[in-house]
């Protein structure tokens, strides 16, 4: 489980950063088991609903994590009330996340939730990936489960693109200090505003539809 630092909220288990769960889990593994699976059907929910008319405005990105793990916490698709750090990492205060989201959202609509980009480069398309996950990386705008759902997202703006869900694993799973390389480009990406080390995980995994056919 995740080891954040916050104030005190009602959603973990008293002394511990281990969330409340409706089913009474308190064993952290179990958990972790549990959000994988529920993850995973929603990849096959979310894809398989997936319209050429889809928004993926604010909405839909809560819904996201609401739909999916609505059956494990009663908080699923409300943003966080509490200010919350990782390490040396300070997450957007809490009460600026409503306003923050709003912002961000309306930019990414701006640019058709990047349907402007996707006759672009491969390297165009995965900069501007990077910009918004960066964006929401440092939002961090839910409780728990930010970086899965937010990978969830794109994931599906890049199958709405015509790419392939990112392939993430290489850059989930390459260690080169005690953390992978995803998570010392998220921390790059909160306490520096550089996405250039999450652009190249995201080039990295960025295929077209048909090249995997």
């Amino acid at each position: 489980m995740s080891k954040y630092q916050f104030n005190a909220s009602d959603i973990y288990l008293p002394g511990t950063d281990i969330p409340k769960s409706l089913l009474g889990i308190t064993e952290p593994d179990l958990l972790h088991q549990v959000e994988e699976t529920l993850l995973q059907q929603a990849y096959q929910t979310f894809i398989a609903e997936y319209e050429p008319d889809t928004r993926f405005d604010e909405a839909y990105f809560k819904s996201l994590h609401q739909r999916t793990f609505e059956s494990l916490y009663e908080w699923a698709g409300a943003y966080r009330s509490v200010d919350m750090s990782k390490g040396d990492s300070m997450f957007c205060r809490a009460s600026y996340i409503a306003r923050e989201s709003q912002r961000i959202f309306r930019q990414l609509e701006q640019e058709s939730f990047l349907h402007q980009a996707r006759d672009s480069t491969r390297e165009i398309f995965a900069e501007r990936l990077a910009y918004y996950q960066a964006e929401l990386i440092a939002l961090h705008p839910f409780y728990e489960l930010n970086g899965r759902i937010t990978r969830l997202f794109f994931d599906l703006i890049a199958v709405a693109n015509g790419y392939a869900p990112i392939d993430y694993s290489k850059a989930l799973l390459e260690q080169t200090t005690k953390m992978n390389a995803y998570i010392q480009a998220s921390i790059a990406c909160v306490q520096q505003a550089d996405s250039r080390m999450l652009q190249q995980i995201i080039l990295q995994g960025l295929d077209k539809l048909d090249a995997r056919t």
